[in-house]
Order: structure tokens, then C-alpha cells, then sequence
């Protein structure tokens, strides 16, 4: 066969896979999405996630599967991410802790997220509270530190993992503060940590705040302080550690979505915008709203990679400050 003959076959053949790779993009999703929640039910994490899932299944018209994956702060659901198929099938949901924490302390994986993950959009920040046990004889964050100055080493903290934003709170907290205490670590996310405080196997904990918000109305637990700039609705008599002069614990802990890198850019578009729709859902916001979440969204998937990849700095320098290591 001539040469120029093959070229003419093989260059109609490319434009048809190419087409086809186009229609499979237009019509996406066309089977139901993995929607991997690096996190045990109970938390947060497993909150939003499902809130989120369940609304984005009916935007885009195809149901998804919740995988709870948790383990290492998260980390091994980000793992399981960063090596699924690029194809649109797979999203994962990740916070600060898992993205851009964990890979500062589990510093012998080979996943990088702000390399092997592609961003789609924020969602969520969640206030961080501290929280201890009603046994225990505080009311306010000046008797805790006089309290466990007069106890040193002997209160336990609990934390969803060595490589959480809360195990780091913690220890920021625990150096202003020049008090001893020891670290408890639990796995699966904020869920077994918050039930373990509760049970009174530890004394105090940081946490998010819409992991704890009907245990301390219920009076199960104890709310010192929150994160916030300002007061949340929800607790509104609970300082903020902006009012009690803790200028060095101002934030939350976000929430955004992944898809595995070299996804392609029309299915990330059609995710973010789909989000985007789901995040402006009254109910949704409703939902949110009751547990002190703040939704929050990116002006476009590349606003958003490069907040995080800002963030993994950040927190880098606060792993290496603070000398927390896997354990």
C-alpha cells in the first residue's frame, strides 16, 4: 500500500478515536462515579462528602458509590486516588490534613497530590473547636492550661492520626501554651477520635467543629474555643481563639475534590460546574449550616491547585516546626 495511503488510514483513524474520546467526554458520566471518602463514618469528612455526593449524583444524572477509605490521616484514600484510572470515574474527596499534611509526615510514600492529584474545586472550610471531657474541672481555656501545667504529661489528647491539622493545632496550642500532654492517635478521621474522648479514654481534643456540634449541645462535651475569626452561630457562646489572643490558630480545615492527574480537562470542567450548582443548593446549605460548616468555592479548578499547592508550603513548614512525625 502507498505511504501516503497508510498516513491518510492512520490520521482517519486517529480523528475518529478522537471523536470518540470526545463523545465519551460530552456525555460524561455515562456509569456510576466512585466518590472516595479517605475517612471512617462519623466525621466531618464522611459528613460533607455524603452531603455532597448524594446532590452531585443528581446534577449529573448517574448515582455515586461512597468508598470510605481511611487510614494514615487519610492519607491511603488520597493513595488509592492518585492511582485510579484517569477517566473521569473516580473522585476524591480531600481536606488539608490529608492533602497537604500527610505528605510532610508519611514522607516515605511516592504520592504527591499537588502531583499526582488534579484539583476541581474547594467546597467546604470547617472551623476547628477544642473540646474536652465534662469530668474534666475546666471551664474555660485558662483553666485547662493551669490545670495541665499542675499535670504535666499526664492529660491525653486524642487526634485523627499524627498527620491531622487537629494533631497539629494541638501541638501549636500546646508550645504558646508551655503545657505537657500526650498524644493519643486514632485512625479512620475525627469519627473514633471524638467517640474515644467521649468515652473518656482522653481528656481533650481539637476537632472539627461539625464533627462535635451535638455532643457539646447535648453536654457530652465541653467547648473551650473555636478556630473561627468569629463567633459561630452554632456555639455562639464559645470564644474564638481570636478573642482569647491565640493569633497562631486562625483557620479551619478545608475540604475540596480530586480526580487521579490527566484527567480529562472537559470531565474536570463538567465536575466543577456541576459542584459549583450543588455547593448553591438551598438544602445543601441548609444542611452545612446547621453543623457550622462554611461553604466555600473556587473561582476555577486552576484557583484552586494553586491554593493548594500554597497550602502544602504552609504546612510543610509547620510539620518541620512543630517536629510531629508518623507514628
Amino acid at each position: 500500500m502507498h505511504l501516503k495511503t497508510l498516513l491518510a488510514l492512520f490520521a482517519g483513524f486517529a480523528t475518529v478515536l478522537a471523536s470518540q474520546a470526545s463523545l465519551a467526554q460530552t456525555n460524561y458520566p455515562t456509569r456510576p462515579v466512585r466518590f472516595i471518602i479517605p475517612f471512617a463514618p462519623g466525621g466531618a469528612g464522611d459528613f460533607v462528602g455524603r452531603i455532597v455526593a448524594q446532590k452531585l449524583a443528581d446534577v449529573l444524572g448517574q448515582s455515586m458509590v461512597v468508598d470510605n477509605r481511611p487510614g494514615a490521616s487519610g492519607f491511603l484514600g488520597i493513595e488509592l486516588g492518585a492511582s485510579s484510572k484517569p477517566d473521569g470515574y473516580t473522585i476524591v474527596l480531600g481536606n488539608n490534613g490529608a492533602v497537604v499534611i500527610s505528605p510532610a509526615v508519611y514522607t516515605t510514600s511516592s504520592v504527591r497530590p499537588t502531583r499526582d492529584l488534579a484539583a476541581i474545586t474547594q467546597i467546604v472550610d470547617v472551623p476547628s473547636v477544642l473540646v474536652v471531657h465534662p469530668s474534666l474541672p475546666v471551664k474555660s481555656v485558662k483553666d485547662l492550661i493551669a490545670f495541665a501545667k499542675a499535670r504535666p504529661g499526664k492529660l491525653n489528647f486524642g487526634s485523627p492520626g499524627s498527620a491531622s491539622g487537629n494533631r497539629l493545632e494541638m501541638e501549636v496550642f500546646r508550645k504558646a501554651a508551655g503545657i505537657e500532654m500526650t498524644h493519643i492517635p486514632y485512625k479512620g478521621g475525627a469519627g473514633p477520635a471524638v467517640t474515644a474522648l467521649i468515652s473518656g479514654e482522653t481528656q481533650l481534643m481539637f476537632t472539627t467543629l461539625s464533627s462535635v456540634v451535638p455532643f457539646v449541645k447535648a453536654g457530652r462535651l465541653r467547648a473551650l474555643t473555636v478556630t473561627s475569626p468569629s463567633r459561630v452561630e452554632v456555639l455562639r457562646d464559645v470564644p474564638t481563639t481570636t478573642e482569647l489572643g491565640i493569633t497562631e490558630l486562625v483557620g479551619g480545615s478545608w475540604q475540596g475534590l480530586f480526580f487521579p492527574k490527566d484527567t480529562p480537562g472537559p470531565i474536570i470542567d463538567r465536575v466543577f460546574t456541576a459542584t459549583v450548582k450543588v455547593m448553591a443548593d438551598d438544602e445543601v446549605k441548609r444542611r452545612l449550616a446547621s453543623s457550622g460548616v462554611d461553604i466555600v468555592v473556587s473561582s476555577a479548578p486552576s484557583e484552586f491547585a494553586r491554593f493548594v499547592a500554597s497550602e502544602t508550603q504552609k504546612w510543610d513548614k509547620a510539620v518541620k516546626d512543630s517536629g510531629a512525625t508518623a507514628e
